[in-house]
């Protein structure tokens, strides 16, 4: 099977929990083989935007379409440059430790970094801090919420919680902004927090 079919729907597909089953499954067949994260991030954030496109009972291209799904990960995660001089802004580079940075996504650009420390910032920045899934169903409502576009009306956000040696280790989290306002519900969270499981245990960190 092309790796683009992997995105495909079938008809056989009716509820979110068949839905996201089916995406975790797809996830883990692309994953196979496969232990670097930038390379399982990229496919998983690819797979379930187009994916949640190519379901319109529930979410489609239209007005309730999630416009925004992708990663922000612990800047230590990050390489460090290899063959060219490092050349971030030294406020920035100074407080590096303290920022989530922008990862694999599919839809619009997005914020370059979020701040977890020592206030964090916005939905991602919380759900990092709380350890747990975030469900927005009104962005507006949000205290602290972070615009990265002002069409987004809803959105939910998995922490990345690695287990190791008795300590949970928070790498980063996966986001999903959607158009129509309460655009998720406990279905999307179940089977989000599945695949989060799957991409940790499916990647070398």
């Amino acid at each position: 099977m092309p790796h683009a079919d992997a995105s495909l729907v079938p008809d056989s597909v009716k509820t979110k929990s068949e839905f996201w089953t089916h995406v975790h499954d797809q996830l883990e067949i692309l994953a196979g083989g496969q232990r670097h994260w930038v390379s399982n991030l990229s496919n998983a954030a690819s797979l379930i935007y187009n994916s949640l496109q190519a379901f319109p009972s529930n979410f489609g291209d239209g007005e309730r379409s999630v416009n925004w799904c992708g990663f922000y990960l612990i800047s230590s995660l990050f390489p460090q440059p290899q063959f060219t001089d490092a050349s971030m802004d030294p406020k920035y580079q100074m407080h590096a430790s303290t920022n989530m940075l922008l990862g694999p996504f599919s839809g619009r650009p997005a914020c370059q970094w979020i701040e977890v420390s020592p206030r964090p910032r916005g939905v991602c920045g919380d759900a990092f801090v709380k350890r747990s899934t975030v469900l927005v169903p009104d962005v507006l409502t949000y205290p602290g919420h972070i615009a990265c576009d002002g069409d987004t009306k809803s959105e939910i956000v998995c922490p990345l919680i690695l287990r190791k040696g008795g300590e949970d280790i928070v790498l980063g989290v996966l986001d999903l902004d959607c158009l129509a306002i309460g655009g998720f519900d406990a279905d999307d969270q179940v089977g989000l927090e599945r695949i989060a499981a799957l991409i940790i245990r499916s990647c070398d960190w």
